[in-house]
């Protein structure tokens, strides 16, 4: 067997990544606005604002909107209340089912590590047909820390099997907190280039970019060895 093909620890990261889940975001987000009688932000500015957490993504919205942030408890409070069956409008990138499936036959074990809270995370996953894939869903709010800290991603590759002590793997995502996350954890970073990042690909840390996920089971074959390095 080819040892690039080592089943070495996969995991990813959710919105922006695996799934195009901005429209249904901004959708919650605006029918929270709606309740404050908040004109509605467009899509495009929810998109640049989606990748720290939803505490970030609403400190974010109260300079955007001149909100009071003594209200951003209950606004996170009044987002969240809607946010976790927040499915219609989100949709999986072309050819992910096809990649994630190629990948699992090959033998990675495949875990989530995403900002997003965890009861969506599942929610989106279930909705989709993809939890069964994963060994680990290891969400915003599962740990005490959140990307870009390293700690949700170390934990995701231990529960994927890798050594707790040394945890090796590949990470792909798509924003600055992702390729800052694999920056700390000393992982190689795969990103995915149609995702909802501000910065310039050249500007952040990754091994490889790719804007098709059936180029993605190439890239790990490529990057697999240095991955358990």
């Amino acid at each position: 067997m080819n040892t690039c093909l080592a089943p070495c620890p996969l995991v990813f990261d959710l919105d922006g990544t695996l799934l195009d889940s901005a429209p249904d975001i901004h959708a919650t987000v605006n029918a929270v606005l709606r309740t404050q009688d908040v004109p509605p932000l467009s899509l495009d500015r929810v998109r640049s604002f989606v990748g720290g957490g939803v505490d970030i993504l609403w400190r974010k919205i109260i300079l955007a909107t001149a909100l009071p942030p003594e209200a951003q408890g209950d606004l996170v409070a009044s987002f969240m209340a809607r946010y976790h069956h927040a499915t219609a409008l989100t949709r999986l990138y072309p050819n992910v089912l096809e990649s994630l499936g190629v990948l699992a036959d090959r033998g990675h074990p495949l875990g989530i590590c995403t900002n997003k809270p965890l009861g969506p995370a599942r929610a989106v996953l279930e909705h989709f047909g993809l939890i069964s894939l994963f060994g680990v869903v290891i969400g915003g709010d599962s740990l005490p820390q959140k990307k870009p800290d390293p700690a949700p991603l170390h934990a995701s590759l231990a529960a994927l099997g890798s050594d707790p002590a040394h945890p090796r793997g590949i990470y792909v995502g798509d924003s600055e907190f992702d390729a800052e996350c694999a920056a700390n954890a000393g992982l190689p970073f795969l990103i995915f280039s149609r995702g909802y990042r501000n910065t310039a690909i050249s500007d952040l840390y990754h091994s490889a970019e790719f804007d098709n996920f059936a180029h993605l089971p190439g890239l790990v074959e490529q990057h697999a060895e240095l991955a358990r390095a």
